[in-house]
């Protein structure tokens, strides 16, 4: 199933309290529960002024689905093509 990386504008991201955040998650994980088992997220990334997640789905139209549905926006949303890391170089 395809990987696709979620940039995400959310201006103070980075100042987020951690109880914004588990209401960020909470959010997440009940639209991805009400989408089905097809769409899965893995991890996010938070920076200063963006949020950067990672997920598995069947197509881009799911992920923004799930963006709508959540209320999240996904300014880009792109399918991996590979992964590398240091192991690449061996």
């Amino acid at each position: 199933m395809p990987k696709y990386v979620i940039e995400r504008d959310i201006p103070g991201a980075g100042k987020l309290s951690q109880e914004q955040l588990k209401g960020i998650s909470q959010t997440s994980c009940k639209v991805l529960q009400n989408l089905g088992p097809e769409i899965n997220w893995v991890h996010s990334y938070v920076t200063q002024d963006k949020i950067y997640c990672v997920y598995i789905a069947p197509n881009k139209e799911m992920i923004m689905e799930h963006a709508k549905q959540g209320g999240f926006p996904a300014n880009s949303v792109n399918e991996v093509s590979t992964i590398i890391d240091p192991t690449t170089s061996e």
